[in-house]
């Protein structure tokens, strides 16, 4: 299947039969909703056969689905299978709403209810899902891993859930990963028992080693090829030039058709200075009409925060971080923000680009053209100067996206707010994120669904129950999902407190967030020795030295492995032994302080 100017994939050969589970992955702009169109039948390759069984029955969901008109309860249906669906997805609210009227996670979400409402009929043979987990809350996604696991068809979907992918090609039946790259395709075959998605690790890891070293061959026979013909006779002078020149760009040039991307993606576009107060939030309050969405928040975001906030769709998640931001005011209370406070937001909103906009003029802004900068930082993004003459409509969801943090990061801010960052960007961006986020110098508030992404980047996570009461919970994202489900049956009666870890705030007759600060949820004169969030910093700044050190200790090791002088090998030894004696008490100075963060 091909674009103007580049071929997604070519040659695929995959069979699907009821009940295997196959995930598609892939960079974003590969190819893997093309892709699963074609398996639908909504879309015909360029070239090449796809046949259907007799009789076969498919249904999909799309990255954006398009409901037909009128009420949600009309297009749903009746019965216990559209009630259980639409109780665990979180559509039961909606069931009295026009579909014209649904933002685009709603009418995700009714769309889902609608294909596992009538798959649990054993209406269909073959389900296709393209970004399932988007818009959905953490409870909701592990119900529909439930509910996957358990489906009697066959299961296509792309996401971008590590959790879900593990866990999906983990079935005991016949399990696959599609990988798309660069033009290529690759099946990976899960072993019995087994993850399809680790077994695509496996092999994409040794795939890219091997064409490292290929490559570092390939390289080593043209400077031969260099030199030969540097050291060659006059006689042979009738072709140097082209000969030169060919030796020269197979030096300077990869291998015809990597394995990977030519760099980790370069998110550091700079950060401006941030002084000692971020953002303080006192007694704020938050409400719609007579819907009170929070009150009486108290919330210290400190410089080098890690801050996650997480809670079911509808509990002010988005809310709270526009009232950070300073997109909204509350209807009460106080919001302080530091001066030096530069605020970079990446909001759920990537799809709302001008279309017809060039990629390279969203990036410069309206009042000037695009320079060479401008064309430094898309590279960096991994978009090529084809994507860079681009229209918006042209780029895929997750591309849009990466855009979208390319905007955000050119402003150099030290506040970075992110609200559901990881919808629609495939697996090598997330990883990406997630490094350039470890050695972020600012503050980072996130609210997020992937539970891997919140475990990586968050030192604290901010809960909010339905009720609009915030707690900080041991244990992050898994001791948050843990303790929801142990009191599931046990709530009697709305809560009306904003009581944090079962402590009483003291000196007041009504319940509050005393104190809550993204360094810990506990009121401050709780506290005894070094605070959360002093624990949390040295945590970050041991970690990055751990990765420091780690890339010294293998620098020197595989220097150590080219020497032959016996001196030279003394010194690099020496060296090496001093660096992993370094990364030894990093570890355990690391070890000390995650005990202490947990006590």
């Amino acid at each position: 299947m091909a674009q103007p100017d580049k071929v997604l994939f070519s040659d695929v050969d995959v069979t699907i039969s009821v009940g295997d589970r196959v995930a598609v992955v892939g960079v974003n702009g590969s190819g893997k909703t093309t892709l699963l169109r074609i398996m639908t039948g909504a879309l015909q390759p360029d070239s090449g056969v796809v046949r259907f069984g007799r009789g076969s029955r498919i249904v999909s969901l799309e990255q954006d689905p398009k409901l037909p008109e009128g009420i949600v309860r009309d297009v749903l249906g009746d019965g216990w299978e559209v009630q259980a669906a639409a109780t665990s997805l979180g559509v039961l609210p909606l069931f009295d709403r026009r579909t014209d009227e649904l933002s685009g996670g709603q009418a995700k979400r009714v769309a889902l209810a609608k294909v596992l409402a009538d798959d649990q009929q054993g209406a269909f043979d073959m389900v296709v899902l393209d970004e399932p987990t988007n818009h959905l809350d953490l409870e909701a996604i592990e119900w529909l891993e439930a509910r996957l696991v358990a489906m009697k068809a066959a299961l296509v979907l792309v996401t971008h859930d590590r959790h879900a992918l593990d866990r999906l090609t983990s079935a005991v039946g016949p399990s696959r990963v599609v990988e798309l790259d660069n033009g290529r395709s690759h099946i990976h075959q899960a072993a019995a028992g087994t993850s399809a998605y680790a077994t695509y690790l496996d092999a994409r890891a040794e795939r890219i080693d091997r064409e490292a070293s290929e490559e570092s061959t390939r390289k080593i026979l043209a400077r031969k090829e260099l030199a030969w013909l540097r050291r060659g006779a006059p006689a042979r002078s009738t072709k140097p030039k082209a000969r030169l020149r060919s030796a020269h760009e197979i030096i300077a040039g990869g291998p015809a058709a990597a394995g990977v991307r030519g760099n980790d993606l370069e998110l550091g576009a700079g950060t401006t200075r941030l002084g000692n107060q971020v953002i303080e939030l006192t007694g704020v309050t938050q409400r719609f009409g007579d819907h009170t969405v929070f009150s009486d928040v108290d919330l210290l975001v400190e410089p080098g925060a890690r801050l996650a906030v997480v809670g079911p769709n509808g509990s002010g998640k988005t809310t709270l971080l526009d009232i950070i931001a300073g997109r909204k005011d509350p209807v009460a209370g106080v919001v302080d923000r530091g001066q030096t406070v530069v605020v970079g937001y990446a909001d759920q909103h990537s799809s709302q680009l001008d279309p017809d906009a060039i990629v390279r003029k969203v990036v410069a802004g309206p009042y000037r053209e695009p320079d060479h900068e401008d064309k430094a930082l898309l590279e960096k993004f991994w978009f090529d100067s084809t994507a860079q003459f681009a229209p918006t409509r042209m780029l895929s969801g997750g591309e849009r996206r990466r855009l979208q943090l390319v905007m955000v990061l050119a402003t150099k801010p030290n506040l970075l707010i992110l609200d559901e960052p990881t919808n629609d960007l495939d697996l090598d961006t997330l990883r990406s994120l997630e490094a350039f986020l470890d050695d972020w110098p600012g503050a980072l508030v996130t609210s997020s669904h992937d539970r891997a992404f919140l475990d990586r980047v968050a030192d604290h996570v901010l809960a909010i129950d339905e009720f609009g009461a915030m707690q900080r919970v041991p244990g992050g994202v898994s001791g948050w999902l843990a303790d929801r489900a142990a009191l599931a049956g046990k709530k009697t009666g709305k809560k009306t407190g904003k009581q944090l870890d079962g402590t009483k705030p003291s000196g007041s007759a009504k319940p509050k967030a005393a104190g809550l600060s993204s360094g810990g949820g506990k009121p401050k004169a709780a506290r005894t020795g070094p605070s959360a969030s002093t624990i949390g910093r040295q945590l970050r700044e041991a970690e990055q030295a751990m990765v420091k050190t780690q890339k010294r200790v293998d620098t020197l090791a595989d220097k150590l492995s080219g020497l032959v002088v016996v001196d030279e090998l003394l010194a690099v030894g020496n060296q090496l032994s001093a660096a992993q004696t370094e990364l030894d008490e990093l570890e355990a100075t690391w070890l000390e302080l995650a005990d202490e963060s947990e006590s």
